[in-house]
């Protein structure tokens, strides 16, 4: 079974930087799973924000390009979102999320990010 533990959601003002944490167990859904940042902003649908590949292909949705850094350790079964330049419109639920090519999926919890003007 897949678990996913999120966090490092906090308040954070226009501009201002935050760094998520995605904790994976077993450390194999790495080397099995394309694993994704999405965030669901409040009355939304969720969204893609950051997505690496098995091989460590990594994409991101245009309005994150060059704000938002995914890293992935994979030694400490670990995935990052570094997030920099904070908007109001970052404000969500973020989630962790693996996927494999069968569909198997999972989700974590989420950890809120709100970012005031």
């Amino acid at each position: 079974q897949v678990q996913l533990v999120e966090s490092g959601g906090a308040l954070v003002q226009l501009g201002g930087s935050l760094t998520l944490s995605c904790a994976v167990s077993p450390p194999s859904v790495f080397k099995i799973y394309t694993t994704t940042w999405y965030r669901q902003p409040p009355g939304k649908a969720r969204e893609l924000v950051a997505q690496i590949t098995v091989g460590g292909g990594i994409d991101y949705v245009d309005s994150v390009k060059g704000r938002f850094t995914l890293v992935r350790e994979s030694a400490k079964n670990m995935m990052y979102l570094h997030m920099n330049g904070l908007k109001p419109d970052d404000t969500a639920v973020y989630y962790c999320h693996p996927r494999n090519l069968e569909g198997f999926e999972f989700w974590g919890q989420g950890t809120q990010v709100t970012v005031s003007s």
